[in-house]
């Protein structure tokens, strides 16, 4: 069959998407959470094979035949395996073999098993004159990876920036999004105090106090380094509100009013804030990015090279704007912009592309 599958497991959903030669989405399914760093790997191939089922049958609405995997006969040409949790090549070995017994294809060419980040490059796979590119996940954490394109058309990585979580960096996500705000709130106030003036108004710092339910800036120290709840504690109303939420939660969970104030209100604090981590993730991006008289051989050059975007962050375009200004302004300017909202069927759709261009690659 001229059939493509895509399987994008993350850590909240496990998403599949199924194309045919022509490019076209037939088929989806979404299952539980995939992330293979937290779960068994029978825990892990059950949601994938539900995911894949569920496409299948989307795929199949007219056949009364029940569906079940493994198949006897293979019904794909190729998959394409993007998985959160899976970041070294014993993770790959480790989980290669039932994978390929749950979809019947034999490991190879023909079943790709790859770090979700991986998927964010395949609108570099649809273009044949571009080589290299540069993944950007912007949602409450954030990292990056660069790529070049094989003669296969194949990704090799090239290297790898951030993704170290939010104690240790994650500058550009959600979660700095969040602290940057406090901290913006606390010098603020800090400064106006010496000076002996008071802060200036914002939308953005009443809708702050408002949602950790204090009056004064002062007090939001308190409730940033409020202990953690206790997974056996039961709520009470003596606890402040914010007390029933994991320390990392509340300040990423502060990113949507800043996107807000930002981009509804044009909030001088909350745009100020993005401008600050948009300059933190283009410092980042840049670390995978060469100037043109720079020949690091496994940097690449922007003016050659795809920036991909994912993330909830990323996916809104004003902030996606500051972040190419900045990078700009360091002289890094990408010869395509890509936003993937949708990395299972983008995956699908490069399988297709890269099929079609050379079809004895992946043909059973």
């Amino acid at each position: 069959m001229s059939l493509y599958l895509c399987v994008d497991c993350g850590g909240s959903k496990t998403a599949t998407a199924i194309c045919d030669a022509d490019g076209k989405i037939v088929g989806r399914g979404i299952a539980g959470p995939s992330n293979f760093a937290y779960l068994t790997l029978d825990a892990f191939v059950a949601a994938v094979s539900h995911a894949v089922t569920e496409a299948l049958k989307a795929y199949l609405t007219s056949s009364a035949e029940p569906i079940v995997l493994p198949p006897v006969t293979p019904p794909f040409a190729a998959a394409w395996f993007g998985i959160s949790g899976v970041d070294s090549p014993a993770a790959i070995a480790a989980i290669t073999p039932s994978l390929s017994s749950l979809l019947n294809i034999p490991a190879g060419p023909r079943l790709q098993i790859e770090n979700d980040t991986h998927l964010l490059a395949a609108p570099l796979r649809m273009h044949r004159d571009i080589s290299s590119c540069v993944t950007v996940i912007g949602g409450t954490g954030a990292t990056m990876t660069s790529f070049r394109k094989l003669g296969d058309d194949s990704l090799q990585v090239q290297g790898r920036y951030g993704g170290w979580g939010w104690i240790l960096g994650d500058e550009g996500g959600g979660y700095s999004v969040g602290r940057e705000v406090i901290r913006q709130l606390l010098d603020e106030n800090d400064r106006a105090s010496v000076r002996g003036i008071t802060p200036p108004d914002s939308k953005l710092k009443t809708n702050i106090l408002q949602r950790f339910g204090v009056s004064h800036v002062m007090e939001l120290l308190a409730a940033v380094h409020f202990h953690d709840p206790s997974p056996s504690a039961e709520s009470s109303p003596d606890l402040p509100p914010y007390a029933s939420m994991p320390r990392e939660k509340r300040l990423s969970s502060l990113s949507p009013l800043v996107f807000a104030a930002a981009f509804e209100d044009s909030d001088p604090l909350a745009l100020n804030v993005l401008r600050t981590m948009a300059a933190e993730l283009a410092i980042r991006i840049a670390v995978l990015v060469a100037p043109d008289d720079d020949e690091s051989p496994r940097a690449v050059k922007a003016r050659d090279s795809i920036v991909s975007f994912g993330g909830s962050l990323v996916g809104v375009m004003g902030y996606r704007r500051m972040v190419l200004d900045e990078l700009e302004r360091r002289g890094h300017v990408f010869k395509r912009v890509e936003y993937v909202d949708d990395a299972a069927g983008a995956g699908a759709v490069a399988l297709a592309v890269v099929h079609t261009r050379r079809g004895a690659l992946y043909s059973p």
